[in-house]
């Protein structure tokens, strides 16, 4: 599963002014002017004075120098989105922008925090990460500048602000801003034209761009704050809504009240210090046996791109009934519903976990994989141990972290962590990238589209294939295909790699804040081991050649399980399946004219990738009431 949103209610906090701002700020409102942006002739010093005029009205309506000796700020809110109904509390340092904002909405509770250094996160579990991948330093500095509301002094805290002219929504006007913090990333700034307060902030956060806005704004202690926050993440579901219940200024803290807090492992029982069950790989996809609340076994997907997860089917017979209804996406650009429960016992091998929360969502299907997946065991069991996914043996062994010796466990990659993925620095071809590690995609590498675009990589490398290549939550993910020539994580250089280069706009693989992403297909050419506390992975090759290593699709076509059959869903523009006379829709109701079962899918894909070219498929297709019968002879198509 590639990164996703089904994370705890999404938290901004709430805007806030600094002490420091510049004196002379202050000018009448009702003098400011604003030269539309579409005006190319608008000049430099025009657009600056448009700047410090919104600001300095939007400073006197917050109520301007009543902020002066003001220092931390903690406000409480009620929380209603995502079917969930809790609390949420603010705390900020209002001089340098420090922020811990947490949420507890049973049956989860998260929280995110900023100390001037390092972002952290609290994760449903209680695990508490650093958070230094992607953009989650530019959004931590972002949200700092805010709470500080920087741009009130007088060289606007070291941010480039332009003017974007006014806007209009719902019969209202608004003077827009564009203001990109010194470390942070641009987001955009919507003023009230009638009360001059801050109205709306629109910020790209992962790959998804989400609209706060601020209302009901009510005077406390002499100073404006937004009594009413709601957020909306684009994904189609409501808003999250938070109510201001109660605010309070209280003197200062240190920069150590905002750093990341200890956390317990508590919870966990792994009798022996370590624990080794066997895995399936199918469709370069790792599967194991999970019991729940003492139930199954169930086949569950081991997913380092992915949380834990139970289906709904699964959900319904453990007894658990969730509780919400986010929205959650993936690689697909569509997003599903997910709910939340509390599970009393996750077990793995001698592992045991409990009462810990997990998501319910229907992230694939039985059409797609040819078997039920029936739950994900995620980022929340990799945090608190160290795991080893051995490709060559086909186990997975959990290992508690005081007891781990890498000695053996080969070359070390440092990483980061970009929300719950690891992230590594690599290169592909000779250009620098950030990978997530992805063990859930059965892909070998996948190119973000910004990244794809930046470089013109799909013109760079003509002889390629356009095809389905995956699908997760959201639904197909469609590439260009391409051959490269390397691909190295940290130190260590593989050639001869499948690059999916990303199509679409919308999902995990539209992100701009890494440029790749790295699954099972790639790395079952390792040994990998995780060691999540020390932000470590490492990779020792396996002893022989992988037989598929570096195959990609012969056929030209994506195949599902049908109704007694496997039912075409894509075909590649002039590849093989299309010269044999194959059409979307199509029924391969027979193989060498054997049945097909759902269970033989995955068999059936390696074999399309692996045989070698210029062999014959013989296939029975149905299409529609027709029956045909016809030879797919297998080709290289990169």
């Amino acid at each position: 599963m590639a990164q996703d949103s089904s994370r705890r209610p999404h938290i901004n906090i709430l805007v806030l002014a600094c002490a420091l701002a510049c004196a002379g700020a202050a000018h009448g409102a009702e003098s400011m002017a604003i030269a539309p942006a579409s005006d190319s002739a608008q000049s430099s010093d025009t657009t600056q004075r448009d700047v410090a005029r919104i600001l300095a009205a939007y400073r006197a309506a917050a109520g301007g120098d009543a902020w002066r000796g003001k220092a931390t700020l903690r406000a409480l809110y009620a929380y209603r989105g995502n079917g969930l109904s809790g609390t949420v509390t603010s705390l900020a340092d209002i001089r340098n922008g420090w922020f811990i904002d947490a949420s507890d909405t049973d049956p989860t509770s998260g929280a995110n925090g900023f100390d001037g250094k390092q972002p952290w996160m609290r994760d449903q579990s209680g695990a508490v990460t650093p958070e230094e991948g992607g953009d989650r330093i530019q959004l931590a500095v972002n949200e700092a500048y805010r709470n500080a509301n920087r741009w009130w002094r007088s060289d606007r805290g070291g941010a480039k602000i332009n003017s974007l002219g006014l806007k209009r929504d719902s019969n209202r006007s608004y003077a827009v801003l564009q203001v990109y913090p010194q470390g942070g990333k641009p987001f955009e700034a919507w003023f009230d034209q009638q009360s001059h307060l801050l109205a709306r902030v629109v910020e790209v956060q992962l790959f998804l761009t989400i609209t706060t806005s601020y209302a009901d704004y009510r005077r406390v202690d002499g100073v404006m704050l937004a009594g009413s926050v709601k957020i909306d993440s684009g994904t189609g579901g409501d808003p999250e809504l938070q109510t201001l219940t109660q605010a309070a200024f209280l003197p200062a803290r240190p920069a150590s009240a905002y750093a990341a807090p200890s956390w317990s492992r508590s919870n966990l029982s792994l009798p022996g210090g370590s624990t080794t069950i066997p895995f399936e790989l199918l469709n370069n996809h790792v599967y194991a046996k999970v019991f729940i609340n003492g139930k199954g076994p169930f086949r569950f997907i081991f997913d380092t791109g992915g949380h834990n997860i139970l289906t709904p089917a699964t959900a319904t017979a453990v007894g658990l009934a969730p509780k919400g209804d986010a929205q959650s996406g993936g690689a697909g650009e569509k997003t599903v519903s997910t709910g939340y429960v509390k599970v009393g016992k996750i077990q793995v091998g001698a592992m045991t976990m409990s009462d810990t929360p997990a998501f319910v969502l229907n992230f694939s299907s039985a059409k797609t994989e040819g078997y039920e997946e029936e739950g994900m065991i995620g980022f929340e069991v990799f945090r608190r141990f160290v795991t080893t996914f051995d490709y060559d043996a086909q186990t997975i062994t959990l290992t508690d972290p005081a007891q781990f010796s890498p000695a053996a466990a080969g070359t070390p990659v440092p990483f980061k962590f970009y929300d719950h993925m690891v992230q590594v620095a690599g290169t592909v071809d000779g250009v620098p990238a950030r990978f997530n590690i992805d063990t859930g995609s059965r892909s070998e590498a996948t190119l973000t589209k910004p990244f794809v675009d930046k470089y013109q990589w799909r013109e760079k490398h003509p002889n390629g294939a356009l095809a389905i290549d995956g699908w997760g939550v959201g639904g197909p993910s469609r590439s260009y295909v391409v051959r490269g020539s390397e691909l190295s994580l940290g130190g260590v250089r593989q050639e001869n790699v499948i690059n999916s280069l990303a199509l679409q706009d919308k999902g995990a693989f539209s992100d701009a804040n890494y440029e790749g992403n790295i699954g099972s297909g790639f790395m079952k050419r390792f040994i990998v081991t995780f060691d999540y506390g020390r932000q470590i992975m490492y990779l020792k090759p396996r002893a022989a050649p992988v037989p598929d290593t570096a195959a990609y699709d012969r056929s030209g076509m994506w195949i599902n399980v049908g109704n007694q059959a496997f039912e075409v869903v894509d075909v590649t523009p002039n590849g093989p399946a299309a010269a044999a006379g194959l059409r979307v829709g199509d029924q391969i109701v027979a193989v060498d004219d054997k049945p097909v079962t759902a269970n033989e899918l995955s068999m059936f894909r390696r074999r399309l990738r692996n045989d070698p070219a210029g062999s014959t498929v013989r296939v029975s297709v149905l299409s529609g009431t027709e029956k045909r019968d016809l030879r797919i002879i297998l080709r290289d198509q990169l």
